[in-house]
């Protein structure tokens, strides 16, 4: 039998999965009303997308992979979020930790360093770059007082605009030898330097980017839960003042959860360059550190929910980019789908929270 308390804490975890299983359906079923409408065959549509996400040990992995990105800029924002900050600065995070990581990558001698640390060092280097970058905006936020929101979105536009730089001049990154094919990317990165095969086979290209990212999902969730620094960084978020006056840092706690934010942005764009692309481009972050901030958004605080998202969100990109070359359904639909799932999860908790305080 059951205690009442373990009983009321299994319908309270019904209850919180209740919602976002509830809006995925309809999501997806609005999603399928949509495809009838445009007269594509539901059948072909429906199975481009599962072939895309599912249908082999490839697209798996690139699901994976996906997921991977996604993951880690969706811990970085709840991080920052518990701290009270919005960090919307992923996808300049994740632009800065390519450029650099790409740039540490094509470092001559780096492809000739001992056995992993050709890899590791651009990889450490992409997600510093992302920490400083995001701890610019932490900076003016206990300096200055310049709200986080505007002050990361405007740094995401400068780091891309910096890729675009790099990529275009030939004294930094750009190939030397350049076609109307080629430009503008960077060289390839030296296969020392690309991030390792879980399986060694490209048959299955997950890498070494999902079990790091499982161990930091897991050194977080610890964390934020049982570590001194997740009660002060909790503390902060609720009230600055309170915290202030009980001794915590403030400001170096604001500014450090930032940079913590901005390590997992930098090392998720470091991953997407040393284990998928393999080369710079202008825009090669294509929405991921916004997706990823909505991967936050729904997470609502739980490092559990920030994986589900993930591994939701990186299934539905493959999946949209099968269908689209498979069946013609734009892969705008799946952002579509995506919004109505971040529509449908606010509104819900938003009413549950207004009933919860009458």
């Amino acid at each position: 039998m059951f205690s009442d308390k373990r009983l009321a804490g299994f319908n309270g975890v019904l209850a919180r999965l209740a919602v976002p299983l509830a809006a995925v359906l309809a999501a997806f079923t609005i999603g399928l009303i949509a495809i009838i409408a445009m007269g594509v065959p539901l059948g072909d549509a429906v199975g481009a997308f599962m072939r895309g996400a599912l249908g082999s040990p490839y697209a798996i992995s690139a699901s994976l992979n996906r997921a991977v990105a996604l993951g880690l800029v969706g811990i970085g924002f709840i991080i920052a979020q518990r701290a009270g900050l919005t960090n919307v600065g992923g996808e300049g995070q994740i632009a800065v930790g390519g450029m650099i990581a790409t740039a540490l990558c094509l470092v001559p001698g780096m492809d000739e360093l001992p056995a992993g640390l050709a890899f590791i060092l651009p990889l450490l280097g992409g997600a510093v770059a992302g920490g400083l970058w995001a701890g610019i905006a932490g900076v003016l936020k206990v300096r200055a007082g310049t709200n986080e929101v505007i002050s990361t979105l405007l740094l995401s536009f400068i780091a891309t605009w910096l890729v675009y730089w790099s990529v275009q001049s030939e004294n930094l990154l750009r190939q030397p030898m350049t076609n109307s094919a080629t430009l503008p990317e960077s060289l390839p990165i030296p296969a020392p330097t690309q991030v390792p095969l879980l399986t060694g086979s490209y048959a299955s290209p997950v890498t070494w980017g999902l079990p790091i990212t499982i161990v930091i999902a897991i050194f977080v969730a610890i964390m934020l839960g049982r570590s001194i620094f997740g009660f002060r960084l909790k503390a902060t978020g609720l009230n600055p003042v309170a915290a202030a006056r009980a001794g915590m840092p403030v400001n170096k706690l604001l500014v450090g959860a930032l940079v913590f934010a901005g390590l997992l942005g930098g090392l998720a764009g470091a991953l997407m360059l040393q284990g998928e692309q393999y080369s710079l481009k202008s825009g090669f972050s294509s929405g991921y550190g916004f997706d990823g901030l909505v991967v936050g958004l729904l997470a609502r605080g739980s490092v559990t929910g920030v994986i589900a998202g993930a591994l939701l969100f990186g299934f539905m990109r493959s999946g949209g980019i099968s269908m689209e070359m498979a069946a013609g359904v734009p892969s705008a639909l799946v952002g579509i789908m995506q919004g109505l799932i971040v529509v449908m999860i606010a509104g819900a908790a938003y009413y549950l929270d207004r009933s919860a305080t009458r």
